[in-house]
């Protein structure tokens, strides 16, 4: 594993015209000084996809995709970041020297590139055992579930060997140590030997988001236990922050992406068209789950098991999906149990169908809390209602909330203004009325600002770099600070360097930030449309307001934080809580 210099990384990006670049694989259309055409990461008809020679960086209005020429590559090609720098590298001419780096870190590297390794060997050596005469019974158990010999291809499904050694025995042959062996869940190693985690199984392999193979799934043959079977979690496989069959998904060019409970669903639907399906690895949904998919998608539809622990299951994950601000839906799945039966039975168009009228999160929350609830008792139905109220004040924005109470009030016929009345009772008993749901409701509140200050820092973020006349009056009372959110107080310390010595450098920036999460979000403070404002007076205003914003929420958030112990802290805080008295009453001019 290679490691680059900043400047090695910078000379290669700047010697790297992402216009040249992504001309080879989206046709652009010059529109002024910029660049359109279709975008290559979602489904769309018009192109709002731009890639600007100026700022060197791509920007999807229509799904938020955005970066350098390094992140187009990896974004589209599924690179690693090191495979990108050697492709740009070797396209613009230039050597790129092998880097040192500490026999630690060496020595970290090779272990994960070896157990990478390893679980590569076994994906294939358990892809041949299947089309042999020991992988017979799983090869049959594929064909009867209906899958063809080319999604299994696809998934590179296999079968375990004949004897409860067989794979330990291949990798001694292939000239692993049991030493290494043993870290990769692969193999049980004591004083008899070695003996393979996984018997008489019929084998998926489980790959991360760059085609990976990080760990395995095993469902049993026959009738012993447990039925399905992962490998425990390694130094490359956390199942909580990886998804069965997202690498494949993450391409697909359909808006949302279905989440399901099992291997075969995802295998299921991806033979059947919809390539936007992945799945949870045999464990409770995470927020490392979340955020992960927040990465390739802006909307979410579950389309779990619709049994009663389906239904316990996306109850659980609504929550956490919307957390991370994520649009959520559910897919019913009756009369059958899950995806699979469903497609076998009806096929793909009528789950097409069932897609387009997915269910609302919220609302589906709400339809399986009326189960619990008689509504044929007069005490019961009040409770219900009661209830419902207090789950709409987990709704802060009062647009959103009225959206809400009259499509509830239109299904359960409660008359809009009856349940306006009976929420806004509810917000204003305060937490006396609210005992059931108050961790949800105040998660959401919390949110919500968090969501205002986020807003307010990007903000100021992107006018210092549409504005230079802004950018000087932001940098004389904000310090970087000031921004709570470590990827904009890292993006402000760049800028004001750059500020500083005349010239931006937009790419340059993006190249700083090693989660491509966060590069979205610096394209995105790049390319953001900013409302107009008809008078300077008014700009002036906002840009005061948002100043304000910023700096409270900088100074309550260092004061909640701050070591009592830390000195120069304190007199900087004392000193901030001065200048923000002298800034409320000061007159910001934009000249």
């Amino acid at each position: 594993m290679a490691y680059y210099s900043d400047e090695l990384i910078e000379e290669v990006r700047s010697g790297s015209d992402i216009v040249d670049v992504i001309s080879g694989y989206v046709r652009l259309q010059k529109r002024g000084g910029t660049y359109f055409g279709l975008c290559p990461f979602h489904n769309e008809k018009t192109g709002s996809f731009s890639v600007s020679p100026g700022k060197q960086m791509y920007y999807c209005f229509g799904c938020g995709a955005g970066g350098n020429v390094f992140t187009f590559l990896m974004q589209y090609e599924n690179f690693t970041f090191p495979e990108a720098m050697q492709a740009l590298a070797e396209r613009a001419g230039i050597a790129l020297p092998a880097e040192e780096v500490t026999p630690e870190a060496r020595r970290e590297a090779d272990k994960r590139q070896l157990l990478l390794e390893i679980n590569k060997a076994a994906a294939k050596y358990y892809y041949a055992m299947l089309r042999g005469e020991g992988g017979k019974r799983a090869y049959e158990y594929f064909a009867k579930r209906k899958l063809s010999d080319q999604t299994m291809k696809k998934f590179g499904l296999g079968a375990t060997g004949a004897y409860s050694d067989s794979l330990y025995r291949y990798l001694r042959e292939q000239g692993y140590e049991d030493l290494v062996l043993k870290e990769t869940g692969l193999v049980t190693i004591d004083e008899r030997g070695g003996r393979d985690k996984f018997w008489n199984r019929a084998m998926f392999p489980i790959m991360d988001v760059r085609g990976k193979v990080i760990g395995f799934g095993g469902r049993v043959m026959g009738d012993g236990e447990p039925k399905y079977l992962n490998s425990p979690e390694t130094k490359v496989f956390d199942k909580s922050r990886n998804l069965y069959g997202l690498n494949l998904a993450r391409l697909t060019k359909r808006p949302q992406i279905l989440l399901c409970e099992g291997y075969m669903d995802v295998i299921a639907l991806h033979q059947a068209g919809f390539d936007n399906a992945a799945a949870s690895l045999g464990t409770a949904f995470t927020g490392g789950h979340a955020n992960l998919l927040r990465r390739y998608t802006k909307e979410v539809y579950l389309t779990f098991d619709s049994d009663k622990a389906g239904v316990k299951a996306a109850l659980r994950a609504i929550p956490i999906l919307r957390e991370a601000n994520l649009t959520v839906k559910v897919v019913d799945m009756k009369p059958y149990k899950d995806p699979d039966e469903f497609i076998k039975a009806l096929g793909a168009e009528a789950y097409e169908e069932r897609i387009a009228r997915a269910e609302n999160s919220f609302m589906f929350q709400i339809r399986i809390l009326e189960q619990e609830y008689d509504l044929n008792d007069p005490q019961e139905k009040t409770a219900f209602y009661n209830e419902i109220a207090d789950r709409l004040l987990g709704f802060t924005e009062e647009l959103e909330r009225n959206n809400y109470i009259e499509a509830i009030a239109e299904k359960y016929q409660m008359g809009f203004e009856n349940l306006r009345k009976l929420v806004n009772q509810m917000g204003a008993k305060g937490g006396i009325a609210r005992q059931k749901a108050p961790l949800r409701a105040n998660a959401d509140e919390r949110r919500k600002k968090e969501d205002g200050m986020r807003q307010s820092q990007k903000l100021l973020l992107t006018w210092m770099i549409e504005d230079e006349r802004i950018s000087g009056i932001i940098r004389e009372y904000i310090s970087p600070e000031d921004f709570t959110e470590e990827v904009f107080r890292k993006t402000a310390q760049i800028l004001y360097e750059q500020r500083q010595e005349g010239e931006m450098n937009p790419a340059q920036i993006v190249s700083m930030f090693a989660d491509e999460g966060e590069q979205r979000e610096i394209a995105e403070l790049f390319h953001a449309r900013i409302g107009e404002i008809e008078t300077r007076a008014e700009k002036e205003k906002a840009v005061k307001e948002t100043i304000l914003r910023v700096k409270q929420g900088s100074i309550k958030y260092r004061s909640k934080h701050l070591d009592p112990t830390d000195m120069q802290g304190l007199q900087r805080l004392v000193a901030d809580k001065r200048s923000l008295e002298k800034l409320e009453k000061l007159h910001i001019s934009i000249e």
